[in-house]
């Protein structure tokens, strides 16, 4: 397992799966360890996956200043590995969470980024969290799925703060609860920093006026991509999210939620490998379909 120090001496761990071309991927969460992205439904036959354990999550050490789980401060760990790795520039792909430090990254270093592929990323960093309006919205698509009558009470509770997050909301964040959506679920019990995850965004971690000004001039051709059945980012805040950029492209896939390489691992990779290779424009993604739920 390789690792590197990080500029205040912790030390950070990454994995790599697959060969060719190095794509760094960041994971969300906020602060899940990187084991979750698996190899991203096969992408790893076309390139090779760098997946970051962002520190105190996965095989990274925790720091011993709690303050730099902090998303903004996170951007010099990203750093670090692009130097350590040796790369001039390189490809990066955030998931989630991991969108706004992908953001802030491109924002900080734009001379580093080659192409910047953003998968269900929630744009905190650009001022647009998830509403409550959006998650219902999306939720309430899922109306047909069996397990709906049981779950979406508790959905809305946990949206009023009168209920926790628990495993019978966990369906809502799949395209499909199937046996795969369910182990993948499962898996990710000891995955997460719950400390971390409440440092990550804390206050002072975004900028959205500076970092919508800086990402408007990032040259890397950058792809937004949305699931149709997910809540956070919906597809309507994905096409907001592209407009920040000068040169990028959204696509949303049919039938997926927050984890669109388990929903539909050909059409997740088909559509990221021609984006990296920089034929996505020639083949556009189709517009959603209204989900017959």
């Amino acid at each position: 397992m390789p690792t590197f120090t990080a500029s205040d001496g912790t030390e950070i761990a990454y994995h790599l799966r697959g060969e060719g071309e190095p794509l760094v991927v960041l994971p969300g969460g906020p602060m899940q360890a990187s084991a979750y992205l698996g190899d991203l439904g096969g992408l790893a036959a076309h390139r090779q996956l760098v997946l970051l354990d962002l520190r105190g999550t996965g095989d990274s050490a925790m720091p011993a200043d709690s303050a730099t789980y902090r998303c903004d401060h996170l951007v010099d760990d990203v750093e670090m590995l692009r130097d350590h790795m040796g790369l001039a520039h390189m490809d990066l792909l955030a998931h989630s969470a991991g969108g706004s430090l992908a953001m802030l990254y491109a924002a900080r270093y734009p001379q580093r980024v080659s192409r910047l592929a953003l998968v269900t990323a929630t744009p905190w960093a650009l001022g647009m969290p998830p509403t409550a309006e959006d998650r219902l919205t999306a939720a309430r698509s899922r109306e047909g799925e069996p397990w709906f009558a049981e779950a979406f009470p508790a959905f809305e509770a946990w949206l009023k703060g009168t209920g926790d997050f628990g495993p019978v909301l966990a369906p809502f964040f799949y395209g499909r609860w199937d046996d795969a959506a369910q182990e993948h679920y499962a898996r990710g019990d000891d995955q997460f920093n719950d400390e971390a995850g409440d440092i990550y965004g804390s206050e002072g971690a975004y900028d959205p006026p500076a970092t919508r000004t800086a990402l408007s001039r990032l040259a890397a051709p950058v792809l937004v991509l949305a699931g149709e059945l997910d809540g956070s980012p919906r597809p309507e805040t994905a096409r907001r999210t592209a407009e920040v950029f000068p040169n990028a492209e959204v696509a949303v896939q049919p039938g997926a939620g927050h984890y669109p390489w388990l929903d539909d691992a050909q059409w997740f990779v088909r559509r990221v490998v021609a984006f990296l290779e920089g034929s996505g424009g020639a083949h556009p993604a189709p517009e959603p379909r209204l989900a017959a739920r």
